[in-house]
């Protein structure tokens, strides 16, 4: 109920002159802060009852075309009018099944390629492998010097004839001597930082042989099959891979980690599997013994000619200059099986892989995946030498020999064992 003292005029507030009547404390005559915000500007307002002006039909702005509405026949757009809905999913179904067979199709094509470029080289890797010929070549002895960093291959080119014919035998000039016997003794030595190196280690190394009863001899007599004696335990021992292996190493203090060797009749299935390999003789070179007759210059040697190549004393020098050739031979040779143009031609590559694994003997712990580190670390940058020779004498019942440079060869082997690049100043031809 409205306070009747109030009627008529402001309370005590000044907010209320009459009952229902909202109004503000201040000057009635001024505007205050709320009206000065919201109220029209003056030049704003329009009288009350004015008539509105209606612009000119120039003066109006033109008027778009409203477009006719198509059919709906059920069917919506989206926004982007992209994609038509016709309320069934029929059309997302149909672009999922699309997709689907898009990715099956890519998903087929990857799964062929990997089967194409995987499954082929594993079945390769696996089946030579398997066709690897090993044998107990590292042997377990007192005192044997202790495994050293870097890696070691001995690789040795026997006189075995396994895998020729008589008719082969006759037309190399191989004769027909059982058994096995050195023709070559390499030592492939991979530092851990630094190029790989070809030692090559004369057959007439003069040497304590590894096998009881033998004093010093040859280094090639420790192969020999023929040569056996009994140790300690009353054991027969009898030269071969073995017994080399041992010899050296007792000769060296150089730990060796693998072993290869290769025939006669596996070498001449390498050249041949790889359509002969060319060499640069700088005179001509003939040895009936070897079956060897060529001229001076570069010429394609096939398997019978690269053997005799490799295989002939007939220079000034004889088993010095016979080593030298050898590993030239080696390098060009392992330079051509390793080549892109033999390694991804299955027409070569095939050929001497077979050629190869049928002929290889290696000790029991060696796979292809070594092969492969043997083959690569030999091919192009590798270092060649010689173990330094101190003189060569000729002694009572052996023979020349070849007496190793005690100072130089000591240098050369300290650093194979301790597996440091071998120094320049015990390199030699």
């Amino acid at each position: 109920m409205a306070d009747s003292r109030n009627r008529g005029g402001s309370g005590p507030t000044g907010e209320h002159d009459s009952p229902g009547v909202f109004r503000r404390a201040g000057d009635p005559d001024k505007p205050d802060e709320f009206e000065r915000l919201y109220r029209e500007r003056e030049s704003e307002q329009r009288p009350l009852g004015g008539a509105r002006r209606v612009p000119t039909a120039e003066e109006a702005p033109p008027r778009r075309p409203v477009p006719k509405p198509r059919p709906s026949r059920n069917r919506s757009r989206t926004h982007g009018a992209a994609r038509e809905y016709d309320g069934t999913g029929k059309a997302r179904r149909a672009r999922e099944r699309r997709q689907n067979r898009v990715r099956n199709i890519a998903l087929t094509v990857v799964a062929a390629l990997l089967v194409v470029l995987i499954v082929p080289p594993a079945a390769v890797y696996l089946w030579a492998d398997g066709q690897l010929n090993r044998i107990d070549a590292l042997p377990d002895y007192e005192d044997r010097p202790d495994e050293q960093p870097g890696t070691t291959f001995m690789i040795v080119g026997s006189d075995s004839r396994d895998g020729l014919s008589e008719e082969q035998m006759d037309e190399m000039a191989t004769g027909y001597a059982e058994g096995r016997r050195t023709d070559s003794i390499m030592v492939l030595y991979i530092p851990e930082d630094g190029e790989p190196t070809i030692v090559s280690v004369p057959r007439d190394s003069y040497v304590q042989l590894a096998i009881p009863g033998y004093a010093e001899n040859k280094i090639n007599a420790s192969f020999a099959d023929a040569l056996c004696g009994t140790d300690d335990a009353g054991e027969q021992v009898c030269g071969g891979p073995s017994a080399l292996v041992e010899t050296f190493e007792r000769a060296s203090g150089v730990h060796i980690d693998h072993y290869v060797e290769i025939g006669m009749g596996g070498f001449v299935g390498l050249v041949d599997a790889l359509d002969g390999v060319e060499m640069c003789p700088e005179e001509p070179m003939e040895d009936p013994k070897a079956g060897l007759d060529i001229e001076a210059g570069c010429q394609e040697m096939d398997g019978a000619t690269a053997l005799g190549y490799v295989r002939t004393r007939a220079t000034p020098r004889a088993d010095l200059d016979r080593i030298q050739r050898q590993r030239e031979f080696f390098s060009v040779l392992v330079e051509k099986a390793s080549a892109p143009s033999t390694m991804f031609n299955p027409f070569r590559a095939l050929p001497l892989i077979s050629a190869g694994t049928d002929t290889f003997v290696v000790d029991e712990d060696v796979h292809m995946r070594h092969m492969a580190t043997m083959l690569l670390a030999m091919r192009g940058g590798t270092q060649t030498t010689s173990i330094p020779v101190g003189s060569t004498p000729t002694l009572d019942g052996v023979g020349s020999v070849v007496i190793w440079d005690e100072a130089l060869s000591g240098e050369m082997f300290a650093a194979m064992s301790e597996g440091e690049p071998i120094p320049e100043s015990t390199m030699r031809d």
